[in-house]
């Protein structure tokens, strides 16, 4: 019986490629002539893998020759090239599930179809039966640079979005793969606050800053960074608990927030705010907290840093060196590189806050 069944695949082997049926082994991992090759984008928190084999050109006439037109084809060579989603997306504006299909095409000189089927196990495309479809688009094949092997790549991509295109001889076929970003990383952050994730504070607080920066499901994000302040009030939940409502309109709440923030903040973490501040340009705003900052804690390297900066605005370059020298002493050696070039700058008589 096994030698039936290995008898069988080389005649598949002779009558599939046209070539000695030792190029492959049906029990061996040896060379072959087409090499395995994965290649994986990440579209928002989503990866999009393909896995496949690369054929070469091997100054072989390609299309309509080697590749039939009319005809299904693996997209590859070897198993059947495959697709693999991690969560749901969408193909050229198609809705597709999350899994792994097999990625099949068909040819034409103006039009490919590209297909996404449910069998992603075969060899090549001789088993394929379109009753296994989940998805067929419609994509027109570009012109392209020369590929000796065959080349599956990711460009234009977007936060939301990247362009998959298989390119052979002269010829680029692409297709767009899309995720809903938002709505699956909010699915995501409601699995991942179910674990280990959920007992702490930073968990919470870090699924609210998200949905602030995107300035999405505000709602959801106040409830989560409650839940960070249940679990640990500090200066972190509480500053951006005060964010979240300045954003939601809430201008008296999100004043309180901040206070309730500011009475818990550690020298460095009024400096880190007031260096926030200065990316904002709010730059008046930002020499305030530094002012609480040496207040709390006079002797903090970091306090220093933002006592240089005050001076260095004012144009007072001797005291801001003498600042930045007292930072540099007490900075961590890991820290210290950032220091150094702001001494070179208060000795040539140059503003550290400009840039």
């Amino acid at each position: 019986m096994f030698k039936k069944s290995v008898a069988g695949f080389i005649v598949v082997l002779v009558l599939a490629f046209g070539v000695s049926a030792y190029a492959q082994s049906a029990v061996l991992d040896l060379p072959r002539p087409s090499q395995h090759a994965v290649v994986t984008q990440r579209v928002g928190i989503t990866d999009v893998t393909i896995n496949y084999s690369r054929p070469l050109v091997k100054k072989r006439e390609i299309w309509g020759k080697l590749v039939p037109y009319g005809e299904v084809w693996r997209a590859g060579a070897n198993e059947n090239t495959t697709i693999k989603f991690t969560d749901n997306v969408t193909i050229n504006g198609k809705p597709l599930a999350k899994g792994v299909y097999g990625l099949h095409m068909i040819p034409t000189q103006n039009e490919w179809t590209v297909i996404f089927s449910n069998i992603h196990t075969a060899w090549g495309s001789f088993t394929y039966k379109q009753a296994d479809d989940a998805l067929r688009v419609t994509v027109k094949p570009q012109p392209a640079d020369f590929h000796e092997a065959l080349t599956y790549d990711f460009g234009e991509v977007q936060a939301d979005s990247a362009v998959a295109t298989l390119a052979w001889e002269k010829v680029a076929v692409p297709f767009t793969v899309a995720v809903n970003v938002h709505d699956t990383v909010q699915a995501s952050l409601h699995n991942q606050l179910q674990g280990l994730a959920q007992y702490t504070w930073e968990g919470w607080d870090d699924a609210a800053t998200y949905l602030l920066g995107e300035k999405y499901d505000l709602d959801e994000a106040l409830k989560y960074e409650e839940t960070s302040i249940g679990t640990e009030p500090r200066f972190d939940n509480f500053l951006t608990k005060s964010q979240i409502l300045e954003a939601m309109g809430r201008k008296d709440d999100a004043e309180a927030a901040k206070k309730e923030a500011l009475a818990r903040a550690t020298a460095g973490q009024l400096y880190a705010y007031g260096r926030q501040l200065q990316g904002q340009k709010k730059q008046d705003e930002a020499f305030n907290y530094f002012r609480q900052a040496a207040k709390k804690d006079p002797n903090d390297w970091l306090v220093h840093d933002g006592n240089a900066r005050i001076y260095s605005a004012q144009g007072d370059f001797p005291n801001a060196l003498k600042e930045v020298r007292l930072s540099l002493a007490g900075a961590p050696d890991n820290q210290k590189i950032f220091i150094e070039p702001l001494i070179k700058k208060l000795e040539a008589r140059q503003d550290i806050n400009k840039n």
